[in-house]
């Protein structure tokens, strides 16, 4: 397939230069879901040479609306995302360069894997990972692409350590409560849209043509047709705790309750087990023989139902209780099942 970046190189700003340079590249993309899902589509198809891509998740039936690496055998099967993305994105190009990670990102795991990376894409749902994105970024001077959308909507901008203001200093005037596709819905476009201009600024940066990346924050809304752009530069902050003088990069430290998360927007509580203490799918397997419910085991994770719950145990120890919000509540089923 001699010719198959031939359009991508007709286009001057890329040329083989720039094809080269995408060859080359690492990419981490944090989140599978509908804008991980798109970005990683859209990478691999324009050359990028490897991709790292995480995700905690698996596919359910109402991903299937605007996730576009996936199917209703996906769906089915409850496949984990990033293992289905894998396996499409090999049917796109068979030797891209992809390693998928089935996980909760926390600090150390997210500075792991982006410790050679040259760009990080955000396609989260909460503000606590991308503030967590954000410190990486800025302590290992590696640019990241936020994006979010909801509804109809949608923004995008991108953050260059060094240059522009950081995602901390914006707080003051993000909303602070985070709305979710999963509380006010959304619409495919929203996500199409969002994931193109987040991939375009991913081939500005990796083709070296950082004087087009964006200047201000982009939001629009495809169902009212508006669209704004926001300049912030004068939101940079002496004292921030990211990007000020002197920086702590507060998100990666760790804090108590860091192996307990209500998922944004889901009324599901994740448990990680904590260093030391492995839990695999057979302790899973055992809980529900103790309990005596039904089961179904994957090669994934175990399913079963406890105290009215429908409950994950992936096999790295990590445990979803679907139907609940209370993180109190959770840590005591945890222990009521594991001890």
């Amino acid at each position: 397939m001699d010719n198959r970046y031939s359009r991508q190189t007709l286009f001057k700003p890329v040329g083989q230069a720039g094809q080269e340079q995408l060859s080359k590249a690492h990419v981490v993309i944090i989140g599978c879901g509908a804008l991980g899902s798109s970005i990683a589509e859209t990478l691999v198809r324009a050359g990028v040479g490897r991709l790292t891509i995480a995700d905690r998740d698996y596919v359910e039936p109402s991903n299937l609306q605007r996730q576009q690496l996936f199917t209703e055998q996906d769906a089915r099967d409850g496949v984990p995302k990033v293992v289905a993305a894998e396996k499409r994105l090999k049917s796109i190009r068979e030797d891209s360069d992809i390693r998928m990670v089935l996980d909760h990102i926390d600090g150390p795991l997210l500075e792991e894997i982006a410790k050679d990376a040259d760009l990080l894409m955000d396609a989260t749902d909460n503000f606590e990972t991308r503030l967590l994105m954000n410190d990486v970024a800025w302590k290992k001077g590696i640019p990241w692409v936020y994006g979010a959308c909801i509804g109809s909507s949608g923004t995008v901008f991108p953050f260059i350590p060094g240059e522009s203001a950081c995602f901390r200093c914006l707080l003051p005037v993000l909303p602070s409560v985070n709305e979710t596709c999963d509380t006010v819905g959304i619409i495919a476009p929203a996500v199409q849209i969002t994931a193109a201009h987040q991939s375009a600024e991913a081939l500005k940066w990796l083709t070296g043509n950082k004087t087009a990346l964006r200047k201000k924050v982009l939001h629009f809304d495809v169902w009212h047709n508006t669209q704004v752009e926001a300049g912030i530069s004068r939101m940079r902050s002496e004292v921030c705790e990211t990007c000020g003088e002197l920086p702590i990069y507060p998100s990666l430290s760790s804090s108590e309750d860091a192996g307990y998360a209500v998922l944004c927007g889901r009324d599901t509580v994740q448990i990680t087990p904590a260093a030391g203490r492995p839990l695999s799918i057979e302790d899973g397997e055992k809980v529900a023989k103790r309990l005596g419910t039904a089961y179904k085991v994957t090669p994934f994770f175990v399913e079963f139902h406890a105290e009215g719950y429908r409950c994950i145990l992936f096999g790295n120890g990590r445990l979803f209780i679907h139907g609940l919000k209370d993180m109190k509540k959770g840590r005591k089923l945890y222990h009521q099942f594991f001890g």
